[in-house]
Formats: structure tokens, C-alpha cells, sequence
């Protein structure tokens, strides 16, 4: 059996969240408490080091979303099993079950996804939110456009009648997996051997489930941003978004997008890669600091 990875000093919890689902998270520290969400293909795993900086003056829970890791991954039998709304529930429930009925919640590319939506949809338990690298999904699909969309290609296919995409992915699933590992890193060094080795095995293993999240931002996610977006619902706490400079490349004002959802924003354009809780650490988690701060 392969040595799962683990983050030092923090304790491991499965927590059940809805009928037959249980999640996995990683907790430690003391103080106030900062939920941590992954982002795709990786599992909570690349929090490793924004977890140990942050451990000292918080509780930090990092979690394996519904789906991914070593969390529960129920059948997609209906549209809003994997729906951000439904993960941003499990999220909630996970915290609540901790002891926390408030937090600071961060989520990187899928999970700030489903960290968006938790902010919208529980404003109570949501006190600061920080998205890396990732635009909210009613904006995400009208940025990609044209020849220059071609880098979110797996989106499209993730977004295909169930069947053709999983046996494409898994008849390659750690070419497929590892692709994006490879593209989108600055700092190779950033994600060793083992590490790596650990996202493309939970990847392989979580084929059905990963299309269906992807699958879900494609439809009923879609509806649920437009719904907001319809009726003027705007993020109600201080929000810090951290992104690279996509907008450059695929034409949008990344800010400007950002500013129709929230009032109190903190926007910045950093130079790191698209995995900065693995490649600049401490940027995340002065980051974190200030955003709990305000």
C-alpha cells in the first residue's frame, strides 16, 4: 500500500456531513479558526505549508472536498450531488461538527469554487473569504473565448454526457492528471516526487467524481451564479482575491469582475504560479493574516 501523505502535527478527523458522505480533513493549531480548501488534481495536501504557518495562531482545517482524496465520493445520480452549493454545505456542516460555527474560509481553483458559494450562501458562518487564482464560474465560462480558451480544454470535455469523459481520462489518467501539474507550475520543486505522487494516485482513483464536479460547473452552478447575479446578491464579508495575470492573456479585467460580487475586495496580480499555496507559501499566509485582520 502507498505511504499516504500527511501534514506534521495535525491530527486527522472523517467527519459526516449528508447521508452516506464523509469527509476527510486534516486539523491543527490553536486559535481562531481558518478552513482551507484544495483545488484540482490535488487533495488537502497542498496546504501543507500555508497550515504549518498558520498553526500557531489558528485552528486550521483542511479538508479533501466530497469527491477528491480520501472523502467520501458518492454516485452522480443527480445534478446537485457534486454541486458547489451542495460541497459548500458539506464545508459548513464539517466546521459546525468541529466546533466552529464561524471561520476565515481560503479555497484554491476548485475549492475556491465551492468557497465562493459557501460565501453566498452562508454569510453567518463565512466571516472573511480568499479566493486564489480562480474567477467565479458565471465569469469563468465567459472568459474563455476564442482560440485563447483552448487552456481551459478540459472544462469543455468535463462538461460531456456522462461516460466518453471518464473512459478517456482513465484510460490516461495520470498523463491527464499530471498535465496540469506540469503546465501550471512556475516552480517545479514545489510539488516533489512524493507529493506528487500522491495527487495523481487520488486523482486516478476519483475519475467519475472529479467529471462530475466539473460537470456540475457546467450546469447547475452555472444557475446558481446567475440566480445571484439576477437578484443583486453580493458577497457581504471582506474578500481577498489573489490571482495571476489570466486577464491578460484571455481579455477581461480580472478586478473589475471580481468587483460585481463584493464590496470590501482586496484584489492583487501575482507572479507566482497557479499552485501559490505550494510555491510561495508565505504569500498565503500574510495573506490570510491580513484578510482576518480587516
Amino acid at each position: 500500500m502507498t505511504h499516504r501523505p500527511t501534514i506534521p502535527g495535525f491530527t486527522e478527523h472523517r467527519v459526516a456531513v449528508d447521508d452516506g458522505v464523509t469527509l476527510h480533513a486534516a486539523v491543527g493549531g490553536t486559535g481562531s479558526p481558518v478552513v482551507l480548501l484544495h483545488g484540482f488534481p490535488q487533495t488537502h495536501l497542498m496546504w501543507r505549508h500555508v497550515a504549518a504557518g498558520l498553526a500557531a495562531d489558528h485552528t486550521v482545517i483542511c479538508p479533501d472536498l466530497r469527491g477528491y482524496g480520501a472523502s467520501g465520493k458518492p454516485a452522480a445520480d443527480g445534478p446537485d450531488v457534486y454541486a458547489k452549493r451542495t460541497m459548500a454545505r458539506d464545508v459548513v456542516r464539517l466546521a459546525a461538527a468541529l466546533g466552529h460555527d464561524r471561520f476565515v474560509l481560503a479555497g484554491h481553483d476548485r475549492g475556491a469554487l465551492v468557497a465562493f458559494r459557501a460565501a453566498m450562501d452562508h454569510p453567518k458562518a463565512v466571516s472573511h473569504a480568499l479566493f486564489l487564482d480562480v474567477l467565479p464560474t458565471l465569469d469563468m465560462w465567459d472568459a474563455l473565448r476564442g482560440v485563447s480558451g483552448a487552456v481551459g480544454y478540459h472544462l469543455y470535455l468535463m462538461a460531456q454526457p456522462p461516460g466518453l469523459p471518464e473512459r478517456m481520462i482513465a484510460a490516461c489518467a495520470e498523463d491527464f492528471f499530471g498535465s496540469f501539474l506540469d503546465a501550471w507550475t512556475h516552480d517545479p520543486q514545489a510539488i516533489p516526487a512524493g507529493v506528487r505522487a500522491h495527487y495523481l494516485a487520488a486523482s486516478a482513483a476519483a475519475v467519475p467524481s472529479i467529471v462530475a464536479d466539473y460537470r456540475a460547473s457546467a450546469g447547475v452552478d452555472v444557475e446558481h451564479d446567475g440566480a445571484d447575479r439576477a437578484a443583486g446578491n453580493r458577497l457581504a464579508m471582506p474578500v481577498s482575491v489573489l490571482q495571476q495575470d489570466w486577464g491578460a492573456a484571455l481579455g477581461y479585467h480580472a478586478e473589475g469582475l471580481w468587483s460585481a460580487w463584493a464590496d470590501d475586495l482586496r484584489h492583487r496580480t501575482v507572479s507566482c504560479g497557479h499552485f501559490m499555496a505550494e510555491e510561495d507559501p508565505r504569500l498565503i499566509v500574510e495573506e490570510i493574516r491580513a484578510l482576518a485582520a480587516r
